[in-house]
């Protein structure tokens, strides 16, 4: 018995999901483009350049994660600073709101790795396979010499790009200058290897095989961006007022007189989209804010010897009223914009301030549970610590160690601690109690203070690090 909801015999199975259907952005000239290309050399300028540069005589930027040491600048971080990173996070988190706030995506078409390595890759795919028509047509003909030089020349410039990235990636873990010998001697290390491999396959991956669909489907901000954006954030708009209705024309020929709006039904606009949305449609989640359609469109409208701005950074209050460019900066300063910024700085502020005034030791104090506490050769009272120090400078430090919260209280061994800068020494440390003020303090644990104290260079005054502990007087 067939089912009364069954498809009828012969009738064609509608799928569940469609095919990906292949973009083929088309190149474009112009001052976005341009300012795309100087944001482009910027960030991998800084991105491949950096773990080249030294500071007093090491790797400036470098996430050391054998020593679990973590070089940034003049700066030295260990695990223990992780809440500098939390920060830093956040940070960054409350910036991207604030900017998407005030401009939309304006860091996904500019700065976005994703947005920077598609373009890398597109243009070597443009230098060897052609611009947009050449590289349809070159998809479509059958296998034969000239596609397999160029797609394997393609795909070769890929590679090698892919691995360099992966390469300079692992070298703000494993110094780049370490990684090079054994590279030119084929003898890196198999984890060196695989991470170099791990890296650079997902840069060849993500920007040369799925390019638009990481920031239609896999990326989360373009899901959230809605929830951030007002109609007085800046987008970029097709002026539907001003286009509509479409249709071919003359070259300078009157729009109006023929009752056409400005816009001639190209398509150059999608044609240039990377990730291959119309934007006349409207403000669409695909939309990365790469303004490709603005430098197309207003080539156009030039050669039309129409007015540019058909589509343009604008707001959606500024295009439906009609507003100047002052009026739309106007509404910058609105209350979204205005907590954001305020709680951004404050954010910043902080993490600036406590960077700044960090102390030079990192003090972690461990109670020897084995011998809570035990009569000394004096007569005391002895509680045994073991004392943790992490130099967070790059000089050598002298240390003396101090106790203090109760009466009586002294430190063994009272000689000085000398450190290596950026390294991490561990001491033993006896803190003793005559017996008439520990009986006068009475049994149990009672907390008392363990100071660093850092003897300065050549004068001035000492530094003082404090960390808490417990003495504990028994029975």
């Amino acid at each position: 018995m067939n089912r009364p909801d069954a498809p009828a015999a012969g009738a064609a199975a509608t799928p569940l999901y469609a095919a990906e259907i292949k973009v083929y952005p088309r190149s474009v000239t112009g001052r976005y483009t341009n300012w795309r290309w100087v944001m482009l050399w910027l960030t991998q300028l800084f991105f491949y350049g950096m773990p080249w540069l030294q500071w007093n005589g090491r790797q400036a930027l470098l996430f050391d994660l054998e020593s679990r040491r973590f070089f940034v600048g003049g700066l030295v971080l260990y695990p223990q600073d992780f809440i500098y990173l939390a920060a830093l996070l956040v940070i960054s988190a409350l910036g991207l709101f604030f900017f998407t706030a005030v401009a939309g995506r304006l860091w996904c078409g500019y700065a976005c790795p994703q947005t920077v390595y598609t373009e890398m890759f597109m243009w070597i795919e443009r230098r060897l396979e052609g611009d947009r028509g050449a590289r349809m047509r070159l998809d479509r003909a059958p296998w034969g010499f000239e596609k397999l030089w160029r797609k394997g020349g393609k795909h070769t410039g890929w590679v090698l790009l892919s691995l360099l990235t992966g390469f300079t990636f692992v070298g703000y873990f494993t110094s780049i200058r370490e990684l090079t010998a054994p590279l030119a001697s084929f003898s890196l290390s198999g984890w060196e290897v695989f991470w170099v491999l791990f890296y650079g396959g997902f840069t060849y991956g993500n920007a040369g095989w799925m390019r638009e669909q990481m920031c239609k489907y896999m990326c989360p901000y373009a899901r959230f961006q809605s929830a951030l954006i007002d109609k007085d954030s800046l987008i970029i708009t097709y002026d539907a007022a001003r286009g509509e209705p479409r249709g071919s024309r003359k070259r300078g020929s009157d729009a109006r007189a023929l009752n056409q709006g400005d816009c001639v039904d190209c398509t150059l606009c999608v044609q240039v989209c990377p990730t291959g949305l119309d934007i006349r449609k409207g403000l669409q989640n695909e939309c990365i804010g790469c303004a490709a359609c603005i430098d197309v469109c207003d080539d156009v409208m030039d050669k039309l010897q129409a007015p540019r701005g058909l589509i343009r950074y604008a707001t959606a209050n500024g295009v439906a009223q009609g507003w100047t460019p002052a009026q739309m900066w106007r509404r910058v300063l609105r209350p979204r914009v205005l907590i954001y910024g305020a709680v951004l700085a404050l954010l910043c502020g902080g993490f600036v301030a406590s960077i700044a005034t960090r102390d030079p030791v990192l003090v972690d104090v461990i109670k020897d549970r084995a011998a809570l506490a035990r009569l000394s050769e004096a007569g005391t009272l002895e509680n045994l610590y073991r004392v943790q120090l992490a130099n967070r400078t790059e000089r050598p430090l002298r240390l003396r160690l101090e106790a203090r919260g109760l009466p009586g209280l002294t430190v063994e061994p009272r000689r000085a601690i000398d450190i290596e800068p950026a390294a991490i020494v561990s001491t033993p440390l006896q803190l003793h109690l005559p017996m008439d003020q520990a009986a006068a303090a009475g049994r149990g644990s009672h907390p008392v203070t363990v100071v660093v104290v850092v003897e300065p260079d050549g004068g001035g005054e000492a530094t003082m690090v404090t960390s808490a502990a417990s003495f504990y007087v028994p029975d």
